[in-house]
């Protein structure tokens, strides 16, 4: 079983990375882009035999604890297998 965690700033927290690469790919030539928000990703291998549903509180529990800082940042969490 794998889970995904998919982390990213909150909306309206200044993203100064994600412009940085808006900056970047304007310069390399790509146009029509208004905005680039940048995040994390994790992928976390959970045991096959785990319960999916106690799987998905665990690793919630881990990004909101671990993997995130939930002032500026929200995080998502996805289960497979």
């Amino acid at each position: 079983m794998k889970a995904k965690v998919y982390v990213s700033l909150k909306p309206g927290i200044l993203d100064p990375q994600g412009k940085a690469i808006q900056h970047s790919v304007e310069l390399l030539g790509f146009t029509g882009i208004s905005d680039v928000r940048q995040g994390k990703y994790f992928e976390i291998t959970l045991p096959d035999s785990a319960d999916q549903e106690q799987a998905r509180e665990s690793v919630a529990r881990m990004a909101r604890e671990v993997l995130s800082n939930p002032i500026i940042e929200d995080y998502r969490v996805e289960i497979e297998g």
